[in-house]
């Protein structure tokens, strides 16, 4: 398992995915495909990015009743992306099923990792609206200790919990880590941040970055910024 950095491509459209994808000459950089893009464009923008050479990471979300989950992704599986996630707070038995419906006949399947709780989300919000009166670090080590037991293969989680969920779940367990701002940028609606060299000193397996190259003058500089300071990279 290597680490990485995964530009979140926030887009609405293809032309203005494949604008800034573009951009990079010398490198195909991992790509998050969320909600926008994918609803805009459908399961074809999967396809055409991954033709072009980029891994990516499908981050649907993925929260309902086993049944429909392990189904949603039987037909995701098809799209042969690196990474698929869905909530935690879906229950063992939604868990369960979206890794079954995940794996291909023949064993293989994509990284399938869990929610525990959103980069936007703090302890008041989750006592107020989830009625979740339990420390919020506590909250996510169990979600990542569940997914962790039905099977999956890590969590989304904080950089500030990354350190933790390994303690808790193990090494091998991923953690992919939104929330993500360079120490001289915007936090943006992002609540529980970390820069690039602070993730990476914590432990973070795999850092997901936005607006901070998206949205940069130049975005290659900025994503390559990123990569060396959180790989180390000269």
């Amino acid at each position: 398992m290597g680490k990485d950095v995964i530009i979140a491509c926030d887009f609405s459209s293809k032309e203005q995915v494949f604008s800034f994808l573009d951009q990079f000459k010398d490198c195909k950089p991992f790509v998050k495909i969320g909600m926008e893009l994918f609803y805009a464009e459908g399961p074809g923008i999967v396809r055409e990015i991954k033709a072009r050479g980029h891994k990516i990471f499908l981050d649907l979300k993925l929260h309902d009743i086993p049944n429909t989950v392990e189904k949603a992704m039987r037909v995701l599986s098809n799209l042969d992306v690196d990474m698929v996630n869905c909530h935690a707070a879906g229950t063992t038995a939604m868990l369960q099923g979206a890794l079954k419906g995940l794996t291909r006949e023949d064993g293989t399947r994509p990284l399938l990792i869990a929610v525990t709780q959103l980069t936007s989300t703090d302890q008041e919000s989750m006592e107020k609206d989830l009625l979740i009166e339990k420390p919020i670090n506590e909250v996510v080590m169990h979600y990542a200790k569940v997914a962790k037991d039905a099977g999956l293969d890590g969590v989304v989680c904080s950089p500030l919990e990354s350190e933790k969920v390994h303690e808790v779940c193990g090494k091998e367990f991923v953690t992919v880590t939104p929330g993500v701002r360079f120490a001289d940028g915007d936090k943006g609606d992002q609540k529980r941040v970390m820069t690039p060299h602070q993730a990476k000193l914590i432990g973070s397996d795999y850092i997901v970055v936005g607006r901070p190259i998206t949205k940069a003058d130049d975005p290659v500089a900025a994503y390559e910024r990123c990569v060396r300071e959180f790989l180390g990279e000269e």
